[in-house]
């Protein structure tokens, strides 16, 4: 349990510094990037990229082990239906995204700066999550 704790505080460390350095905890850095007709800023197209190279090569890696190093099983997400509620939450997610310049992960990172801008839409984030579930079951 304490190896698991310590994998996820480094993991969530090293993705908070991964954040600031690529900028992305900058809404004007993240709207810059939504802005593909105005005066679009390409540059996290790359920070997209690493992750999703590093994620890829990662996983191929991991899984071939018989069994994960500090847990039990493997828990891998065997659902791949896209139905209404996903499309709608993507949807709902999406234009947050886009009007804040900021998701969840820099929105927690940049909790650090105290800004009220951060604390309002850290805390409407938070209503949402218990808002969410009243709508409708979730199909899990």
């Amino acid at each position: 349990m304490m190896a698991q704790a310590l994998a996820s505080f480094v993991s969530g460390a090293l993705f908070s510094v991964g954040l600031a350095l690529s900028g992305m905890t900058q809404p004007a850095k993240i709207t810059g990037f939504l802005d593909v007709f105005g005066n679009w800023d390409h540059s996290l197209v790359f920070v997209l990229a690493s992750a999703v190279g590093v994620y890829y090569l990662s996983f191929q890696i991991i899984t071939r082990r018989k069994s994960p190093v500090i847990a039990t099983t493997f828990q891998i997400p065997t659902r791949n239906d896209v139905d209404l509620r996903t499309t709608v939450g993507a949807l709902i997610f999406g234009v947050g995204w886009g009007i804040s310049g900021l998701c969840p992960g820099p929105i927690l990172t940049t909790l650090a700066t105290a800004t009220i801008p951060v604390v309002i839409l850290l805390v409407s984030m938070v209503v949402g999550l218990f808002i969410a579930p009243l709508i409708g079951p979730s199909g899990k």
